[in-house]
C-alpha cells in the first residue's frame, strides 16, 4: 500500500499521543497528584510518602496541626484513623495503606469513600520493625452510618 498524505498524518498523529496513553505503570499518576497531610513532627508519614514515590506516585506533603480536622472533613471515623491522611483520585487513604492496594483501588473504582489501614501497624510501609501480622484494610464508606467492611487483607 502506497503512503500517502493522509496516511503519514495519521501514522505521526498516532506516534504523537501513543506515549500519553494510560498503561499499567502510569496509573498512579493519571489518577493525579496525591497530597499526604501529616503532624510536622511525625517521621513515618515521611517513610509512607517514599514508599508511595517508590511505587509510581507523585506525592505532596502538608504539614499541619490541623489533623484532626483534616480527617474530620474527609469523613474518617475515629476508629478507623491512622497517622496520617492521603487525598488521591478522588479518594480518602488514611494510614499505611501499602501501594499496591492503592493502586488496587485507583483501578477498580469503587463507590466509597476511601480505604484506611488504622493505627500505626509494625512493618507497614514508612514504618520500622517487622510485619507481625496481616494488615486489614478497611473501607471508609460515602454513607457515615454504613458499616466499614475489609476491602484487603495483605
Amino acid at each position: 500500500m502506497p503512503l500517502t498524505r493522509r496516511t503519514a498524518a495519521v501514522l505521526l498523529a498516532a506516534t504523537a499521543v501513543a506515549p500519553l496513553a494510560p498503561s499499567p505503570s502510569h496509573a498512579a499518576t493519571d489518577a493525579g497528584e496525591a497530597v499526604l497531610y501529616k503532624n510536622p513532627q511525625c517521621g513515618c508519614c515521611g517513610g509512607h510518602a517514599d514508599h508511595l514515590r517508590r511505587n509510581g506516585f507523585r506525592v505532596r506533603v502538608v504539614e499541619t496541626h490541623d489533623l484532626p480536622l483534616i480527617k474530620q472533613r474527609h469523613g474518617v471515623p475515629e476508629a478507623l484513623e491512622g497517622c496520617h491522611t492521603t487525598l488521591v483520585g478522588g479518594y480518602v487513604v488514611e494510614g499505611h495503606v501499602p501501594a499496591g492496594v492503592l493502586h488496587r483501588l485507583l483501578a477498580e473504582r469503587p463507590a466509597i469513600r476511601g480505604i484506611s489501614l488504622p493505627g500505626m501497624p509494625l512493618g507497614s510501609p514508612g514504618m520500622n520493625g517487622p510485619k507481625t501480622e496481616p494488615f486489614t484494610i478497611y473501607t471508609l464508606p460515602r454513607d457515615a452510618a454504613a458499616e466499614p467492611a475489609v476491602y484487603a487483607v495483605e
